[in-house]
């Protein structure tokens, strides 16, 4: 299997999230790795207090269309943190792409 490019995109709660993974795979040929949550230490100081970061796996030119189209859909609700396209992310990173912690408590 040819490695995959992966596109990292990270919003506020988890419906905006819904709602950016579902344009971006709708927007280009990608799937989706698990959602990852985030709660940092000022989190009563932002829009949402919660950040769900979407993670978008296919061919550099799937993930970047998919990675603009969730950056849309982001901002006409809570809003984008930040945004990262990486073309060929090594074994170790790889495998920590698959992590998530939505299923912790």
């Amino acid at each position: 299997m040819a490695q995959q490019a992966v596109g990292i995109i990270e919003v506020f709660g988890l419906v905006c999230a819904f709602v950016a993974g579902d344009a971006g795979c709708k927007a280009a040929n990608v799937t989706l790795e698990p959602f990852d949550r985030n709660k940092p230490a000022n989190a009563d100081a932002l829009p949402v207090p919660l950040i769900i970061c979407v993670k978008f796996r296919g061919s550099v030119e799937d993930v970047t269309a998919a990675v603009e189209a969730a950056q849309e859909a982001a901002e006409g609700l809570t809003g984008m943190v930040s945004k990262h396209i990486i073309p060929g992310p090594v074994e170790d990173t790889d495998m920590m792409l698959r992590l998530n912690g939505l299923d912790k408590s």
